[in-house]
């Protein structure tokens, strides 16, 4: 294996993941660690009243069970404000499977033993996990998650000459990545902390972990190499976590929690569901008079949390009159977190799935009906697109999957038992650039290495700033490493929002343009040729390495240019007209997101988003029984995610035009828009082959024969 050849953009830790080098933060092998396992509660809503935890300290190996009744100082918790659940703090349930306790234990097996001997008493209260329900209660609905928005004539579809309102739902989804969540947390004398964690962002948790505890940035170091898939629950440092530092400070020992699969469900977020309405009008022509998107979004009891529903329908298409609103309800359940595609994905299944409505009730072709009403600039913000394709991408989409086999007429295109189907929609999200920095270190050797506390959650991360670099430089891919995912190193945002590559890629770039410049000087000063090789260089002056570091962020280009990347998605499907199977049959995605990069690892996105969204429209749906306020599919078996059965051939293709504005590569984020759109693509398909017009997710058969 040490003589693998690697292309140029083959990813840098591909031959690490596969041979099981790569370490994850459960991995990690710290002297004397102990192990936690997490007492949860079993009522929805109410308090403890009591909290037996004698049997447990009687059994073998534990070291201590943690909870309210003699919880370890948490300086920040002991301030006023901040969220009301603060673990081990309060004797308050907010929800089913809240932590209550910690049992920590010298083997993880006596931990597990042990946490099953705690014993709570409560008194119950009624709760509400039943959002449907709950949205039939007017006092429910006043928390707003985003400003209303008004463009023209409020509600003006409702007197347009063509008008259609419907209303479409999702369940709540879980990210469900194979790697759990947790954390090896290592606090030592004197205040100093190591963490091993699972995170989006080292220099997020790091952050975090200073603010609860009270103690200086420099003195906690987060290390998190590895993420087996995050999908946005990793974006935050979550109580479970807390309750592990806790912990070891209080023991003043290494202490290990790796949460449970159906923990998974209560712990660490998910997808929120939501219940939307759509109102468009069109005139005689097809053309949008108005567009009203109205949503409302679950949260938890004991803290907010938004995200960007009706952000789509504001801009994707030309229209005067738009009016949105977004509401978020409080629920007896823990708190929601961004899932991947964040809120745009669920207002796009609704809002695209609209649009194939209208357009046939125009009886119009639902692509000719998107290009008609295709923007020029964008409306909301009142400027121009910085690049935009979509046009274009829509043409090589329908090329690709045979757009021209697709009948106008639901349910025309039929073999043996099976009803054939072809389905289009659209993606968006905002393309992104914050602020990072990078070191370079030029070794004599000809080597490069940049460090930067980026992450990388699983879309090739490393393997897109070595590219970079090696353009910049002139220095092949395998001479050149990138290192992230450590705190003590140049800071960087969280992997998220798909900004990481218009991000750091920029401060890559601008550290080795400034590493060139610094080059050139010494060998200006040396007397040697502007076209002198690097090695050179540092020998003809002595220097065993040059070092720059750089920081980078974006000018005034959104003051003057709307920035957003884009994604058609174009899928046929296969319906089976007795038993209401539901099979994707093909799938193209076209991305229109600037420079690609790192072609290998961009055609993964738009797969790993193509897969997600085949779960999202078909398969994905977290259960509660409201009677208990308790998940009743909370684990692999019942909770079904896409298998390799599932997913069809899949198309990737990419318009591949630089932005000129965002960043120094032309490129723009795509880990959003691999997904976003998705599952009304299927919907709209289903419908094309059946007829059957579905509004709820996911698209199971039972809905098809209804």
């Amino acid at each position: 294996m040490d003589q693998y050849k690697m292309d140029d953009d083959d990813r840098v830790d591909g031959v690490d993941k596969v041979t099981g080098r790569a370490k994850y933060f459960a991995e990690y092998k710290v002297p004397g660690t102990t192990y936690g396992v997490l007492v949860t509660s079993t009522i929805t809503k109410g308090k403890m009243v009591s909290l037996n935890t004698t049997q447990a300290m009687k059994a073998p190996g534990v070291l201590d069970v943690i909870s309210h009744l003699n919880k370890p100082s948490v300086p920040g918790y002991e301030q006023a404000g901040g969220p009301l659940m603060k673990i081990f703090y309060t004797d308050k349930i907010f929800f089913n499977g809240q932590p209550i306790a910690i049992v920590v234990a010298d083997t993880f097996e006596r931990a597990t033993y042990a946490a099953t001997l705690v014993k709570a008493t409560y008194l119950k209260e009624e709760f509400n996990t039943d959002f449907e329900q709950r949205l039939k209660d007017e006092s429910a609905k006043k928390t707003i998650g985003q400003p209303d928005y008004k463009r023209g004539i409020e509600n003006a579809y409702q007197n347009s000459a063509v008008k259609l309102e419907e209303t479409y739902t999702i369940p709540i989804e879980t990210h469900n990545p194979m790697e759990l969540h947790g954390i090896l947390a290592d606090w030592r004398p004197n205040n100093m902390v190591t963490l091993y964690a699972k995170t989006q962002g080292v220099k997020a948790t790091q952050g975090t972990i200073a603010n609860v505890f009270k103690i200086p940035l420099e003195n906690i170091q987060v290390n998190s190499k590895f993420v087996g898939g995050g999908f946005g629950m990793a974006l935050k440092t979550w109580p479970v976590e807390i309750a592990a530092v806790m912990a070891s400070k209080h023991l003043a020992k290494p202490v290990k929690l790796m949460i449970t699969r159906s923990q998974m469900f209560t712990m660490v977020g998910n997808r929120p569901a939501a219940v939307q309405t759509i109102g468009l009008g069109t005139n005689k022509d097809g053309k949008l008079t108005g567009i009203t998107h109205r949503a409302f979004g679950e949260t938890s009891s004991y803290e907010t949390f938004t995200e960007g529903v009706v952000n789509m329908a504001k801009f994707m298409y030309q229209c005067d009159n738009v009016n949105t609103a977004y509401t978020v309800v409080p629920m007896d359940v823990s708190t929601p977190i961004w899932m991947r595609g964040p809120g745009e994905a669920t207002g796009a299944f609704a809002l695209e799935s609209a649009i194939d409505e209208m357009a046939f009730a125009l009886n119009m072709d639902p692509l000719e009906f998107r290009m008609k009403n295709d923007p020029e600039t964008d409306q909301q913000r009142k400027l121009p697109f910085s690049s935009k394709n979509v046009k274009e991408a829509y043409l090589m989409g329908a090329e690709k999957i045979g757009w021209s086999e697709r009948s106008q007429q639901p349910g025309k295109r039929q073999v043996g038992p099976w009803l054939y189907g072809w389905g289009v929609s659209t993606g968006v999200f905002n393309a992104n650039r914050g602020k990072a920095s990078v070191k370079a270190i030029l070794k004599a050797d000809g080597t490069l290495l940049l460090q930067s506390a980026a992450s990388d959650i699983g879309p090739g991360t490393g393997t897109g700033m070595v590219l970079i670099a090696s353009k910049v430089m002139g220095i092949p891919v395998n001479k050149i490493t990138f290192e992230l995912g450590d705190s003590s190193l140049p800071p960087a945002p969280s992997q998220g929002g798909s900004a990481t590559l218009s991000t750091v890629g920029s401060a890559v770039n601008d550290v080795c343009v400034a590493l060139k410049s610094t080059i050139a000087e010494l060998a200006a000063n040396s007397n040697m040729d502007a076209t002198s090789k690097f090695i050179d260089v540092l020998k003809k002056n002595n220097l065993p390495m040059v070092e720059v570091t750089k920081q980078s962020q974006a000018g005034s280009e959104r003051e003057k240019y709307s920035m957003y990347s884009f994604s058609i998605h174009f899928v046929s499907v296969r319906v089976h007209s007795s038993t209401g199977e539901v099979r994707v049959h093909k799938i193209v995605s076209v991305g229109d997101s600037g420079t690609i990069v790192s072609p290998k690892t961009a055609r993964s996105q738009m797969v790993g988003g193509a897969v997600g969204g085949i779960g999202m429209a078909l398969t994905e749906e977290a259960v509660i029984d409201h009677r208990y306020g308790r998940y009743i599919n909370n684990n692999f078996a019942d909770y079904h995610v896409p298998v390799h059965a599932d997913v069809p051939e899949i198309e990737v293709h990419f318009i591949n035009k630089p932005d000129p504005y965002i960043n120094p590569m032309g490129a723009k984020g795509m880990g959003e828009i691999a997904l976003i759109g998705f599952s009304a693509a299927v919907a709209n398909a289903v419908f094309n082959a059946t007829g059957k017009r579905i509004r709820n997710l996911p698209i199971t058969p039972d809905k098809i024969l209804a």
